[in-house]
């Protein structure tokens, strides 16, 4: 079996399909889409504009993937959407391309889940083993790391960037920057601590998780000013390289601050 493709489905000339591709009842495809080898659309499925999509990747009814962008902004300028290997994007999925303030580019990486009603807006950069939960929204232009974790209905703003291996509880509203290996929640999501339950996962020993501990408290201590933390931090952990991801990722340029605790809150 090369490409199965249902009689009721739609493949418009142009589009360039891989091996062993399935297209199921009523999807529709657009002339410049690529999809891999064994990607699965179920049915319903449509896929539009300059998108690709990798291998082994599957898409439940209704999604709606590489349509124009919800910016006011864009003027139907050429862009993409690339989507990687191995991802599942379920029931009534959106994914948007990029527009000319973002560099005409989304990209999702591979082996994410993209539960019910997901939406992945333009310019979005998304790592690899992301999970998003039903209805979780990402605006525009927003970065989500490696192994991060978007919870039920939560809503991320534009520009924001969330670390890897960050946790989104669910129902938040996150305006400012997220650390790797962070956990927020709440509205507007204030930093509650350290993911341990992803760290734990993804297989962290316990002397890690125990040093990545000692660093939050201390970077996030009352004592002191952030600048001087960042310092003190730096240099009682310069040979830790989780720790110096989230020095890193704090002192990197960002249009956003960074989520803080609750006062009085530091894990």
């Amino acid at each position: 079996m090369a490409v199965e493709i249902h009689p009721t489905a739609i493949v418009e000339s142009g589009a360039k399909l891989g091996e062993h591709v399935t297209i199921g009842p009523y999807c529709c495809v657009g002339p410049e889409v690529e999809l891999g080898d064994e990607v699965s659309l179920v049915a319903h499925v449509v896929v539009s504009g300059r998108t690709k999509i990798g291998e082994k990747t599957r898409i439940y009814p209704f999604a709606s993937i590489g349509h124009p962008p919800q910016d006011l902004k864009f003027g139907g300028e050429s862009s993409e959407l690339i989507i990687g290997s191995h991802n599942v994007l379920r029931e009534h999925v959106t994914m948007n391309p990029g527009t000319a303030g973002g560099g005409l580019l989304t990209r999702v990486g591979n082996h994410c889940l993209f539960m019910i009603a997901t939406h992945v807006a333009h310019d979005c950069v998304v790592g690899d083993h992301v999970v998003m939960a039903n209805n979780g929204t990402l605006g525009g232009h927003v970065k989500l790391g490696d192994y991060a974790i978007i919870g039920g209905l939560s809503a991320v703003h534009q520009y924001v960037r969330i670390g890897k291996h960050a946790m989104v509880g669910g129902m938040s509203g996150v305006e400012n920057d997220v650390i790797p290996y962070g956990s927020v929640m709440g509205n507007r999501a204030h930093l509650s601590g350290l993911n341990i339950v992803g760290l734990k996962r993804r297989a962290f020993s316990r002397d890690a998780i125990h040093t990545l501990r000692n660093a939050y408290r201390l970077l996030f201590a009352e004592e002191g000013t952030m600048a001087e933390r960042i310092t003190d931090v730096s240099e009682l952990f310069k040979d830790n390289e989780a720790v110096q991801e989230i020095i890193a990722f704090i002192q990197s340029d960002s249009s956003r601050s960074i989520c803080q605790p609750k006062a009085g809150h530091a894990e």
